[in-house]
């Protein structure tokens, strides 16, 4: 099993408990180490510890940061979370819980400082980096083996020695194949931790789990799901993909991968591109939603070819439409996998149009997809959705078609315009 030192990073044999090299028990190992390249990293306790770091008179102490009396708490640290105080928690709670905690208040122009200072370092590992927040960032470190000399397991335990060292704070790692399972494992060690979640055996792992550690699942939610007999991640897998579709619509087939660990967003770096889209303005106002679907499937297929030719793909379909007096309408809806396919925007856009008021006159339309990502996830199908990889490859020999006797020479019948009373992009 591979299995490297975190302190020294030497490589170690199988079945020891603490490095052959160093004495260090802070080993990390697992079968899948050296082949997994999407991590969560969470600085842990982070206002605390960047006040503890400044203070060293307060690292043996139970600190808050938060507002005053009325306020609530921002943060705070390990030992005086073990008296129950938790982040949000009013002030006056959790100083009744722990009524020698010291009281900081929040700094943060201190903290996006440091914040910023870990971040250029995440920078250093890989350009492919998604900030969540001032403390949290996805990675995406694939193909860096060669650029840093060691796999993405041994670079991101560098980082945080790294980090440890240079800035004076500590981070949590967890390392995986995607993004929900990566955050999932940057909570099983912390503070100062690194945990893996492979491919083998992930239903097992996350079976026993609550279904609150899905993402986009808060309390309400969680009640919804609690009174459909749902409280485990073992429940939403035993349960008919049909029935959750039921019963919470595109949501429930979502919940339905994740309980299998399956999660096809992307670390997406913050500030690159996030959309592709297309959009034309009438000559004179139009009405008809017939005819407006028609210029839909026409947009569509211009925003699909810019994603095959860039090789994005995307997970989120936004229709936009400008009234006759310039009022401006958007209306989105997520996938439950990322998509290259004309089709498929167009048919969502429809969906989108049917449910404007009838004879409203528009001189703008477009569409457009967010959310973007690698093109590798994209429309591949599965059981319920067997359609669309046959899409896919009829939208590309389209384009080959295209590419070799011109653009204008061949189109889907749906999209002959009736007439060409407007100009796109």
């Amino acid at each position: 099993m591979p299995s490297f030192c975190r302190d020294c990073f030497a490589e170690q044999g199988g079945g020891t408990k603490t490095c052959t090299d160093c004495a260090s028990p802070r080993l990390i190992n697992h079968d899948e180490l050296y082949d997994l390249s999407i991590a969560h990293i969470d600085c842990d306790a982070f206002y605390a510890s960047v006040e503890k770091r400044d203070n060293p008179d307060l690292i043996d102490k139970p600190l808050i940061v938060g507002g005053g009396t009325r306020g609530v708490v921002s943060t705070c640290c390990y030992i005086a979370r073990r008296y129950g105080v938790r982040s949000a928690m009013p002030m006056f709670k959790a100083l009744k819980l722990c009524p020698d905690a010291v009281v900081i208040r929040p700094n943060m122009q201190k903290y996006s400082t440091t914040g910023n200072i870990i971040r250029s370092m995440m920078d250093d590992l890989t350009p492919i980096v998604k900030s969540v927040s001032i403390d949290e960032a996805y990675l995406d470190l694939t193909g860096t083996t060669i650029v840093h000399g060691g796999a993405p397991a041994l670079s991101l335990a560098k980082f945080a020695k790294r980090v440890q060292k240079e800035v004076g704070v500590t981070v949590s790692i967890g390392l995986s194949y995607n993004r929900f399972l990566a955050k999932v494992a940057s909570e099983l060690d912390k503070p100062n931790g690194f945990a893996v979640i492979g491919k083998r055996g992930v239903a097992e792992f996350l079976a026993p789990k609550s279904v609150a550690i899905i993402p986009g699942i808060g309390p309400v939610f969680q009640k919804r799901l609690e009174e459909k007999g749902i409280r485990l991640i073992a429940d939403l897998q035993q349960r008919d993909l049909r029935e959750l579709g039921r019963l919470f619509g595109d949501e429930g087939l979502k919940l339905a991968r994740l309980a299998l660990g399956e999660d096809n967003r992307t670390v997406t770096p913050n500030g690159d591109n996030k959309s592709v889209s297309s959009e034309t303005t009438f000559h004179s106002d139009i009405s008809d939603h017939e005819t407006l679907n028609h210029i839909l499937l026409e947009l569509s297929e211009k925003v699909a070819l810019r994603l095959r030719r860039s090789e994005y793909s995307g997970l989120s379909i936004t229709l936009k439409l400008k009234t006759s007096d310039f009022k401006l309408i958007t209306r989105s809806r997520s996938l439950n996998a990322p998509t290259q396919l004309a089709s498929r925007m167009a048919a969502i856009g429809r969906e989108l149009l049917a449910k404007e008021p009838k004879g409203k006159k528009y001189r703008l339309i477009g569409i457009g997809v967010s959310e973007i990502g690698p093109a590798a996830q994209a429309d591949l199908g599965d059981l319920i959705d067997t359609t669309a990889p046959k899409e896919a490859a009829l939208e590309r020999t389209l384009d080959q078609l295209r590419d070799r006797f011109g653009k204008n020479t061949i189109h889907r019948a749906a999209i002959i315009p009736k007439s060409r009373d407007h100009e796109s992009d």
